[in-house]
């Protein structure tokens, strides 16, 4: 950690996020101009994420449309391991991955490392890591993903799937690579330093099946960084492609303050099973107002959206029409838009999507099955 608190990694974050050191420090590139011209040239369109900067930086994204054109398609790869409830934050980098799955038409490879967080958490089992994943395999599917081109892989359900490559990949990083790379000590259990292995495999696991190289995208929180640059260097030596990436930032915790929203703190998170009251309540007790001290000044001097969760949160997941964001943002930032009625606003929105999405998570108990993979 250093002298201001900031610290980025797999399993902690904190301080203030700058997101400019992060790219300098984990050496991505910044999504430019011209990439988003050239994925709107192939996809007709340019998501609000990518448009508003939430999708910032990226590793090998213009060779991976390069291949795409050339008619080389790629594969996606993202997961979650089960530790805890879905929260909003989650569903940020899976709707965007959705988004490129339908536009580009590709496989899924979602990885559910029911292990990790069993090596990274003292007092987590394996039972629990189980009821876990049970319900956050729903949120997944209630997102629409494709069941015929997303395929679920669980580490130790499909071990004997993935533990050869494992083994490839863990005689070719060594401790002292990981060890830089997470900040592990020689406190850390063995399972936390093998880890890594097991995470990088679904980067070029399809490669494996199919008997031939095919271009990898992972899409993923940029906290999770470290495990793909290991990946990135072992994976040409097993003669495979690098994996490319495109990494976005963090959805605030409701206090929105430092870091990104948790699963264990409860009044830093929305669940996709909280009722409408419970989200109504969260919103008007929880979160961060930019807003004046009394209603005099906000009217005259107005609002600051920049640092107001409610706004955030519109922002990065809930409002896609930019006329309509820039709206709010001017009303807001002018006093005409009240703290209170930025709060409904969001509240409103929120609630119309979990309506649907735990709708969606109910019949989605029928279709588990469909996703995970039977290879």
């Amino acid at each position: 950690m250093t002298k201001d608190g900031f610290r980025v990694t797999p399993w902690e974050i904190s301080g203030k996020i700058d997101y400019e050191r992060l790219i300098k420090e984990f050496g991505v590139e910044r999504i430019t101009p011209e990439l988003l011209r050239k994925i709107e040239h192939i996809t007709g369109e340019t998501h609000f994420m990518l448009r508003r900067g939430i999708f910032f930086a990226h590793r090998d994204l213009s060779w991976l449309l390069n291949e795409y054109e050339k008619g080389n398609k790629f594969f996606l790869y993202t997961g979650r391991a089960p530790s805890g409830k879905i929260h909003l934050g989650h569903l940020q980098t899976w709707m965007f991955t959705k988004w490129i799955q339908d536009k580009f038409d590709v496989n899924l490879w979602f990885q559910f490392p029911d292990e990790e967080k069993f090596f990274f958490k003292q007092d987590l089992t394996f039972e629990k890591i189980e009821e876990y994943l049970q319900d956050n395999m729903l949120d997944v599917i209630a997102l629409g993903f494709d069941p015929k081109k997303t395929h679920f892989i669980i580490d130790t359900k499909h071990a004997s799937l993935m533990y050869k490559e494992a083994c490839k990949i863990a005689k070719k990083l060594t401790f002292s690579m990981v060890k830089s790379s997470f900040g592990l000590t020689e406190q850390s259990n063995v399972g936390s330093i093998f880890y890594t292995s097991m995470q990088t495999v679904p980067a070029y696991l399809p490669s494996i099946l199919k008997g031939k190289k095919i271009p990898c995208l992972i899409a993923h929180a940029v906290d999770q960084d470290p495990h793909f640059r290991l990946t990135r260097d072992i994976l040409p030596k097993l003669n495979q492609y690098k994996p490319a990436s495109i990494q976005c930032t963090f959805l605030p915790p409701l206090t929105g303050f430092e870091g990104k929203m948790s699963s264990s703190e409860e009044s830093a998170a929305i669940y996709t099973t909280d009722s409408p009251k419970e989200v109504e309540r969260k919103i008007k007790k929880y979160a961060f107002s930019g807003g004046r001290d009394t209603l005099e000044e906000h009217r005259k001097l107005g609002g600051n959206p920049d640092v107001d969760v409610s706004f955030l949160y519109l922002k990065y997941l809930f409002e896609e029409d930019d006329k309509k964001l820039k709206k709010i943002h001017d009303d807001y930032k002018s006093g005409k838009l009240l703290s209170g009625e930025l709060k409904q606003i969001t509240i409103n929105k929120i609630n119309e999507f979990l309506k649907n999405h735990q709708k969606k998570r109910e019949e989605a108990k029928k279709m588990v099955d469909k996703f995970i993979f039977k290879g």
